[in-house]
This record gives structure tokens, C-alpha cells and sequence, in this order.
């Protein structure tokens, strides 16, 4: 049933109807508006998998004391 899902004919309607609904104007700023929530969505997956590794290195790092300085 979900076979032909994705072939170019449901594709070409598909893009057609998005055209008759939102017109050819506001198309180019969907497309731009998806696309970067596409890209924030990687860039948060890709963000959460390093957090933890990033907690563990701040954790063991120990603060330096403060360099002395000279009176001249």
C-alpha cells in the first residue's frame, strides 16, 4: 500500500497543491524557514549526545590560583 508512496507523480501533486495553497511567494521563506529547523534539530541531537562528555571534563578540571603579581 505505502509502496509508491514517494514516486515523482505524488510528489509533483504534492508540490502543486503547496503552491495553490501557500503561493509562490510564501514558498521560498517555508522552504528556508524548514530548512533551518531541520538543521537546529541535527545541531540539538548532535549537542545533546556531547553534553555529558563536556560535564565530565569540567568536573575534573581544578581551578587554577591566581598568577602573583608584582609591584613595580
Amino acid at each position: 500500500m505505502l509502496d509508491n508512496l514517494f514516486t515523482p507523480t505524488h510528489l509533483i501533486i504534492v508540490l502543486i497543491i503547496a503552491l495553490l495553497v501557500f503561493g509562490p511567494r510564501k514558498l521560498p521563506e517555508l522552504g528556508k524557514g524548514l530548512g533551518e529547523g531541520i538543521k537546529g534539530f541535527k545541531e540539538g541531537i548532535k549537542g545533546a549526545t556531547d553534553a555529558p562528555q563536556q560535564e565530565n571534563v569540567a568536573k575534573t578540571e581544578t581551578p587554577q590560583p591566581p598568577a602573583p603579581t608584582q609591584a613595580k
